[in-house]
């Protein structure tokens, strides 16, 4: 999967149209526009997806709000944050480049398309998925845990790039898909164990699945147990037949496999905090 990290006029501006105000300017600016322009801001709002499809080649139908907002004497330093914005995620993604290839090609194991990450103010505090191929963010980075923006990506990628499951299997995906990426990938980028992280709610679930998640990765019985201390997570190994045709599976097909086996996987068992 390659990566393109976008700074575009049009992608930028329509979301300071349509993102919630994060400044008084901000706020009163759009005011004004509205007030003024109130027919070419509705059809604005239109021109999102095809910003996202083309952004080199979008042309609007009406440029009469954009050219006003480029006009405005606040809009050049709000694009120069977003810019320095763009480079310090840029660094945060190209310093951990090894680790997020090594997340698809060996934990993922599930070709994803080249993603254009359209990068906007991080004041407006979002990350979306408006299609297949575009991701919009603009959300602070953590000064403390900076690879959090990672995990933030490639959790959405990864979930809208999987089938759509049925709401009662939905459990098992948000559960593998976390094991994946806030669990095992974190853990390798952060080089300690990250297997506390994630949604309470899953916590259970996951620590059930954890024997055959490591089935998954490959990881040798014998081996089990180091492992077991690394996340702090226990079980009896003897209990568990090794299933070696797991290590050969995408995760879309170790969801699958856990969805159908799920009374059997999801047994009751004794675990404890070492």
């Amino acid at each position: 999967m390659n990566a393109k990290f976008i700074l575009n006029d049009y992608a930028l501006i329509w979301n300071l149209l349509f993102q919630s105000s994060y400044s008084e300017n901000i706020y009163n600016l759009k005011q004004k526009l509205w007030n003024t322009y109130k027919n070419e801001y509705n059809e604005t709002f239109k021109d999102k997806n095809l910003i996202m499809k083309d952004p080199k080649n979008f042309i609007p139908n009406d440029d009469t709000i954009y050219n006003n907002i480029i006009l405005e004497k606040g809009y050049e330093k709000v694009k120069k944050q977003t810019e320095k914005y763009r480079r310090d995620i840029m660094k945060v993604w190209d310093k951990n480049r090894k680790e997020t290839d090594n997340l698809y090609q060996n934990i993922i194991r599930k070709e994803m398309p080249d993603y254009n990450f359209f990068i906007v103010n991080k004041e407006h505090n979002i990350i979306n998925h408006p299609e297949i191929g575009s991701i919009v963010i603009g959300k602070k980075i953590d000064d403390d845990n900076p690879n959090s923006i990672l995990f933030d990506l490639n959790m959405i990628i990864v979930k809208n790039n999987l089938k759509k499951y049925k709401p009662e299997e939905e459990l098992f995906a948000n559960a593998i898909i976390e094991l994946a990426i806030l669990n095992e990938y974190a853990t390798n980028i952060n080089k300690k164990s990250c297997y506390i992280s994630g949604d309470n709610n899953l916590i259970s679930l996951k620590r059930s699945l954890y024997p055959y998640w490591l089935m998954y990765l490959g990881i040798p019985k014998e081996k089990f147990l180091s492992y077991m201390m690394r996340d702090k997570i226990t079980f009896d190994s003897s209990k568990y037949a090794y299933e070696k045709e797991l290590k050969n599976m995408n995760i879309e097909e170790f969801i699958d496999f856990c969805i159908r086996n799920k009374k059997y996987m999801t047994k009751e068992i004794k675990e404890e905090i070492i």
